[in-house]
């Protein structure tokens, strides 16, 4: 349902974990696949969370702001995905809490959207990741489908309503779905209760996306991540498709082909503009090459990833 208008989405549908103390970026970086140390204070990357056996638990995006690291998710990990963490945590000096509703997070999107922000924020952030943080605020760049620049606030409840009325100005106001789309359309994928332990992270995208690091130090999962990568065995990757159908694919349905076979899974599904929806779909690479893929009865259209799966 994305559209090329401007637009504005509250996110709160995110959970957003918080990270403090000593050792809590030594802490982190022997959890996930991404390297910690790079996060600078003025950029963001996507990391995987996994299990011994390289299977993803959650799909962070993850920032550091001042003395402390942020990890932004699916809301409905943050109780498991904490509980887990703080497990691990041991005698290691790290506090770990959920900041979802204290730091307040909505999006925009659309031509005019860089400007909107520019009488509110001293600096908007220019590249795809880049971070920028001011008194009022953090502005994150993200990765969009068409050049069209998608950004996210993080701010307090003092500035959020400030900031929130005067988008809303030029800017209509749209719900999750539209989100959704607009990061399926970015080729962005999700981890849901549902898909927990189902994917390696190359199976998502992961590698493509620079959510792994295969020169940082050991993390749960590394073993069966690199040898995934070193070995060139990807045999699965993550597409762009539409489905047109009256009801709505959930993140792990089966995928099957024509002989009923399963070979994948939906990862995630958003409403689209021609009455149908658009969905990323984890497959086996053969299946969708050779075509005559469906869900539920119905075809899988492939479309074009606004990124290369050649690597």
């Amino acid at each position: 349902m994305a559209t090329s208008n401007n637009i504005l989405c509250d996110l709160s549908h995110l959970g957003l974990l918080e990270m403090s103390g000593a050792d809590a970026v030594t802490f982190l970086q022997g959890q996930v696949t991404n390297d910690v140390k790079l996060l600078t204070g003025n950029n963001a990357h996507y990391s995987a969370y996994c299990n011994p056996k390289g299977r993803m638990l959650a799909l962070f995006l993850a920032f550091s702001h001042h003395d402390h690291l942020h990890l932004q998710f699916n809301r409905e990990l943050l109780e498991p995905i904490m509980k887990r963490l703080k497990m691990y945590v041991m005698r290691s000096k790290v506090e770990i809490k959920d900041v979802s509703d204290s730091i307040i997070k909505f999006g925009i999107n659309g031509p005019e959207s860089a400007s909107m922000l520019a009488p509110m924020f001293a600096k908007t952030p220019a590249q795809d990741y880049e971070l920028v943080s001011l008194d009022n605020g953090e502005i994150l760049k993200l990765p969009s489908f068409n050049g069209v620049a998608r950004f996210e606030i993080f701010t307090d409840a003092a500035s959020a309503p400030v900031i929130w009325n005067a988008l809303k100005v030029n800017c209509q106001v749209v719900e999750k779905p539209h989100w959704d789309s607009l990061e399926i359309q970015s080729g962005i994928p999700d981890v849901t209760l549902k898909t927990q332990e189902q994917f390696v992270p190359q199976m998502l995208n992961l590698d493509i996306l620079n959510g792994i690091n295969f020169k940082k130090g050991c993390y749960t999962g590394q073993e069966i991540v690199a040898r995934t990568h070193y070995l060139g065995s990807v045999k699965r990757r993550t597409y762009l498709a539409s489905i047109q159908s009256a009801s709505a694919p959930q993140a792990g349905d089966k995928v099957i082909d024509a002989t009923q076979n399963e070979v994948g899974q939906i990862v995630r599904s958003a409403p689209n503009l021609a009455g149908g929806f658009d969905v990323l779909a984890e497959m086996r690479i053969d299946s969708q090459q050779a075509g005559n893929v469906f869900w539920n009865n119905q075809a899988i259209i492939t479309k074009s990833l606004p990124y290369s799966l050649d690597v």
